[in-house]
């Protein structure tokens, strides 16, 4: 895994037309694994280091599922969300705390504004602050309270690096992926976040669900049941992430800032993606073109999650995947 400070080898990815002409390019690296874990597809420098940001929740779970955290299926999944700050999940994150006998002036992520648009536009018309509870990782930060409560450890310092709770993920990071994890630095959110390969990060959601698949009760089944049974909970209405979750049976994936995508199916298959210039427009594109290689495609999706590229308010253009 490179952790040099030099760019990571990224290849051209998605192209933007405008007419018959090329626009623009969006840069990026994508793996494809089979369900042996070998490499079907390769693009760019999947060996690099690259931040997993909000992509890593579905692994910080797993961490904390083993280190006693009792959440239902629905917390769960919000421990692994970026929720769009919708009513539903407002109500799990309150009760993730509550059932810790903890409060929302527990949480220290950083307070906002919801994610959703919708969201977003009522909680302004109804003059709402910015809180912690709003803000996208505010299920994963409940649960890692109520991981600290059941173990007796400090809730006051849980973002500390050094906290027992924060060591634990580490280690399961290098469990899972193989590799040592590199360029530990804080989160958007406040936490801890770490880099690895996009190959390790296709090899967390290829053991997720290939074990959780199997073992519906272990920390792994709790995590692949809970995330693929309750779509809505992982992202929210009209969220990509949901909607390829709907549409593919089986199929477990989430988003990360910054363009990061992983995913997999119950057989172990499973991608990860980064776009180099943090583009959304280009990691959903290529999000989709991943699931495609793993036997799954959906024109009605495609449709709905690709940018229009417009002129004078008419589609012009498009944005394709190279290759």
């Amino acid at each position: 895994m490179t952790t040099s400070a030099t760019f990571p080898a990224h290849a051209p990815a998605v192209t933007v037309t405008r007419g018959q002409a090329v626009e623009s390019v969006h840069y990026g690296s994508l793996v494809v694994l089979d369900a042996h874990g070998s490499a079907a597809r390769t693009l760019g420098d999947p060996e690099a280091m690259m931040f997993g940001r909000s992509a890593l929740k579905p692994l910080q779970a797993l961490a904390m599922l083993r280190a006693g955290f009792a959440g239902n299926p629905h917390q769960v999944t919000l421990a692994c969300a970026s929720h769009s700050g919708e009513q539903m999940h407002l109500d799990v994150v309150r009760s993730t705390l509550a059932d810790a006998g903890l409060t929302e002036s527990d949480l220290l992520n950083t307070p906002d504004l919801p994610f959703g648009q919708e969201a977003r536009k009522v909680a302004t018309i109804m003059g709402e602050q910015p809180s912690a509870l709003y803000q996208n990782c505010s299920g994963k930060h409940a649960a890692m309270l109520a991981t600290c409560v059941v173990n007796g450890w400090p809730t006051g310092t849980y973002l500390d690096p050094a906290h027992p709770l924060q060591q634990l993920i580490l280690e399961t990071a290098r469990e899972v992926t193989g590799e040592e994890p590199a360029g530990l630095t804080v989160d958007g959110c406040g936490a801890p976040v770490f880099g690895f390969s996009l190959t390790g990060l296709a090899r967390v959601y290829a053991h997720i669900a290939k074990v959780g698949s199997q073992a519906p009760a272990s920390p792994e089944g709790r995590i692949y049941f809970g995330i693929t049974q309750n779509p809505e909970l992982l992202g929210g209405t009209n969220r990509d992430v949901t909607d390829e979750m709907i549409a593919f049976t089986g199929l477990m994936t989430k988003d990360g800032a910054e363009a990061v995508q992983a995913g997999a199916f119950a057989d172990g298959s499973a991608f990860a993606l980064k776009i180099a210039d943090g583009s959304d427009r280009a990691r959903s594109v290529l999000g989709l073109d991943a699931i495609r290689t793993l036997g799954r495609s959906s024109s009605k999706l495609e449709k709905k999650h690709t940018l229009p590229i417009l002129g004078h308010g008419k589609p012009v253009g498009t944005l394709r995947v190279i290759g």
